[in-house]
């Protein structure tokens, strides 16, 4: 079953900056994708608009049988919550501990208490943090920053895992560690969706490749394009 699917979608900004210019892709329920090319070459747009942060200029973007160009407004949040968004820069809330990090996304979304008292240790425990639970984010490294970032983005169990740059403000070294547990949650049957330009990282994990240039969808293949 198709999970997410672009259907010959331009997208050309108000600045007159066409950033998509006919992209049909499709993407699979249980899948691990990397998008990849330069900056500006449209992974941004192409993420805001499964996010419904953006709309299509013309043709028609699909997530989770929900026909974005038609979505209402009430109908957004119900489509983001079966999403998980892993940041670049975290965005963590540093007045609060690793365990209510996690578990605000829970509350946003009215989980009771016995549910977040239930489901925030297990999330931790996935992502080897539970031992950090009464921590607060500056206490931590940026590894460990990024895993209570992935944690509070598994926490509500979505169907999609979104990454935009999960490793670019980390040591490499760490990077890989962040890949590996993206790829067991992915083993778990959570399609991730991986924005990066890390070459190396797109070329150690053999995975589904989509290269976008110059709001082109450049190719499509488990092979790492020649330029990432």
């Amino acid at each position: 079953m198709w999970l997410i699917e672009f259907r010959d979608v331009h997208k050309t900004y108000e600045t007159g900056n066409e950033a998509l210019k006919g992209v049909s892709v499709k993407i699979e329920e249980g899948e691990f994708v990397f998008i990849v090319g330069a900056s500006g070459a449209g992974k941004s747009t192409f993420l805001k608009l499964i996010m419904r942060e953006e709309v299509a200029t013309s043709g028609e973007v699909i997530v989770s049988n929900f026909k974005l160009s038609k979505l209402k407004r009430r109908q957004i949040p119900y489509l983001r919550r079966a999403m998980g968004i892993v940041f670049q820069d975290f965005r963590l809330i540093n007045t609060m501990t690793v365990f209510d990090n996690v578990a605000f996304a829970m509350r946003v979304v009215g989980a009771s208490h016995r549910e977040i008292r239930r489901r925030v240790p297990y999330v931790l425990g996935l992502v080897g943090l539970q031992h950090k639970a009464k921590n607060f984010p500056m206490e931590l490294s940026g590894g460990e920053q990024q895993r209570v970032g992935l944690a509070r983005a598994l926490v509500n169990n979505p169907s999609l895992i979104i990454a935009d740059e999960p490793t670019g403000n980390i040591d490499p070294e760490l990077s890989y560690e962040i890949m590996e547990l993206l790829t067991e949650i992915n083993r778990r049957g959570t399609t991730v969706l991986v924005v990066t330009h890390e070459h190396e990282l797109v070329k150690s994990f053999g995975r589904r490749v989509i290269e976008i240039r110059d709001g082109l969808v450049l190719s499509d293949s488990k092979e790492v394009p020649h330029e990432v």
